[in-house]
């Protein structure tokens, strides 16, 4: 989290899941920004074996199904989302309009609306905001 912006953060929690952050800001400060859901647009049938589930909606709906469906774990760590090919951000089809709320499953800091979505898009995280 305190490496260059750009790069993969990627941590175990809860004993059991992995969490896919992007770092954001400059080294040595920490930042970086949870990624909590995708919409599936390639890849679909790979990401179904590995997540066990029938319809696309539930592919990567929650940080840890999203890790599950794309295969990420500790191995991924820094990777530079930017030059990889192992994993990396490409555009995506335009949002149309984006939704903000609290964070989800959070006590301290609820009050700050750091959650940022598309309105209703049907593969965003399902988790309830804080507040």
């Amino acid at each position: 989290m305190f490496g260059e912006p750009g790069h993969a953060y990627v941590y175990f929690t809860m004993g059991m899941h992995w969490c896919l952050n992007v770092t954001t800001e400059e080294p040595g400060k920490a930042g970086a920004a949870l990624i909590r859901a995708l919409e599936p647009l390639e890849g679909i049938d790979f990401m179904m074996r590995q997540r066990g589930v029938r319809r696309v909606e539930d592919l990567a709906d929650g940080p840890a199904k999203l890790t599950r469906a794309l295969k990420i774990d500790g191995k991924m760590d820094g990777e530079d989302l930017a030059e990889s090919r192992r994993l990396f951000l490409e555009r995506g089809p335009s949002v149309k309009a984006i939704g903000v709320s609290s964070r989800v499953g959070i006590s301290r800091g609820a009050e700050h609306k750091w959650r940022f979505f598309e309105t209703g898009n049907k593969f965003v995280s399902k988790g309830k905001p804080s507040v």
